[in-house]
């Protein structure tokens, strides 16, 4: 399971490896209002938009009421990873969180750095694991090694993490349902994303109206050609 949205399909458009990690997700959920937008301009079948931490949540209730799973966390820092297991312990007790791992903070992970984190986990045995290591990097690892994972589902979540854990703030509702949540999230941290908003985004955009402008005037062709 991966999350789509404007800056990942316009990095994924220039890093072949990603494009190809998130082709390959049998779960590529629409977690950006810039993709709901998009498919209704397409005339797409795409409704609503779901974000990694809805969809995060939505799968502990899924485990609490169906008798638990096992869950290993994959990134971010031990205090955070601390906060999320305290956290499921006491909202959903029946989740074990059978592991954790926050992986060197580094570019690229040497093979020994690899091995642990792969041995790790499939020691642990769990039925979930979760990666949180921003994109595009956590959506790459899962697509070099879910072939040596003992792993029956994989999600990348990213800032779910950390909202989780409460060691960053969600936007609030009101912005949620004004398709607006990146505003408050940029007014934070305007230098980290900088580039996916102001520069990602309209260049999303010039792809939709440029592909808009391709259907009409490609049907507009078809009706003349069939006259």
């Amino acid at each position: 399971m991966a999350c789509a949205n404007p800056h990942s399909l316009v990095v994924a458009s220039r890093d072949s490896e990603f494009q190809e990690a998130l082709k390959g997700a049998d779960i590529l959920i629409p977690d950006g209002v810039g993709i709901v937008l998009a498919a209704k301009a397409m005339n797409t079948p795409i409704r609503d938009r779901v974000s990694g931490t809805e969809y995060f949540i939505r799968m502990n209730e899924m485990a609490q009421s169906g008798g638990g799973l096992k869950y290993f966390f994959l990134g971010s820092s031990e205090n955070v990873l601390a906060r999320i297991r305290s956290r499921l312990q006491v909202e959903y007790p029946f989740i074990d969180v059978c592991g954790t791992c926050s992986p060197p903070y580094k570019d690229t992970f040497s093979a020994p750095d690899n091995n642990r984190m792969l041995s790790a986990i499939n020691n642990s045995k769990p039925d979930v694991l979760w990666v949180g290591m921003t994109a595009p990097k956590q959506e790459k690892w899962i697509y070099q090694n879910h072939t040596q994972l003992d792993v029956p589902f994989i999600g990348a979540i990213g800032a779910a993490f950390d909202f989780y854990a409460g060691t960053k703030a969600r936007s609030s509702i009101f912005w949620q349902k004004r398709g607006l949540e990146w505003l408050p999230r940029f007014f934070r941290e305007p230098g980290r994303l900088w580039e996916r908003n102001m520069k990602s985004t309209p260049i999303f955009l010039s792809w939709i109206v440029r592909e808009k402008m391709r259907r009409l005037f490609a049907a507009e062709y078809n009706v003349k050609s069939n006259r």
